[in-house]
């Protein structure tokens, strides 16, 4: 169970740091105008952010400082979620463009979200 769990562990690293360079690449497909420039900046905050909670709440001393950088990565993957859809609404990028990073973003939020109530006791593995 153990080895399952790792395994497990090292693959949603890989998926999220996958996301992260796919919203790196993302973001540099889009309009050099001012909104553009703005928005993308805070989404790759929101987004890169993630990964870094992610990889610090996975490396905390305690149950309780993991739960705290688990749940600030769910809460950028929920603002990443607002910073896209404003970017398919204002016609920055097209739908297509943006499906699957709200795709994954809901995912990746509901991931984390399960992993807080196992962490919190609220919910057995």
């Amino acid at each position: 169970m153990v080895c399952d769990s790792k395994e497990r562990t090292k693959q949603f690293k890989k998926r999220l740091y996958n996301f992260t360079l796919r919203l790196v690449e993302f973001l540099d497909t889009l309009p050099s105008d001012n909104v553009s420039k703005r928005i993308g900046d805070q989404l790759l905050r929101s987004g890169t952010s993630i990964l870094g909670n992610y990889v610090e709440g996975y490396a905390a001393s305690s149950k309780k400082d993991c739960a705290n950088y688990f749940n600030t990565a769910l809460k950028s993957a929920n603002e990443s979620k607002l910073w896209m859809t404003l970017l398919r609404d204002t016609k920055r990028t097209a739908p297509e463009h943006t499906k699957w990073f709200l795709d994954e973003l809901s995912e990746i939020a509901n991931i984390f979200g399960a992993s807080l109530l196992t962490l919190r006791g609220k919910r057995n593995i």
